[in-house]
């Protein structure tokens, strides 16, 4: 199943270095949201086109919608309570986290975190 917030839709216009950090091979998106959700309609397209700008393949990226009680695949795996949420994985570990909202978009708020993990 696909979340409708996750199809670029547009020209992603942010910094490079979010571009090429997000690009970078070998790391994997999971993206647990809803088409309900203000949240998720609000940040998740913005993120979908930051995605898109960087070349990252769909195969990357795994979309986990979930009900209105907040059920779905991997919520309890990966302790989920708020949408949206992203994590970043490389190698099966986890590299990175985005949770609900921060003051800066989710693109951003990621690359500054995998910069930092991989630095």
């Amino acid at each position: 199943r696909m979340l409708e917030t996750m199809h670029p839709d547009g020209e992603w216009d942010g910094d490079d270095d979010v571009r090429e950090t997000l690009g970078r091979k070998g790391l994997t998106y999971l993206v647990w949201g809803a088409d309900w959700c203000g949240d998720c309609t609000a940040q998740l397209p913005d993120f979908a086109d930051a995605l898109d700008a960087a070349g990252v393949p769909a195969d990357r990226i795994h979309q986990f919608p979930v009900d209105d009680d907040k059920r779905g695949d991997g919520v309890d795996e990966y302790g989920v309570e708020y949408i949206p949420t992203v994590v970043v994985e490389r190698d099966d570990e986890e590299v990175a986290r985005f949770v609900e909202e921060e003051p800066t978009g989710i693109a951003e708020y990621l690359a500054e975190r995998i910069d930092r993990a991989e630095a």
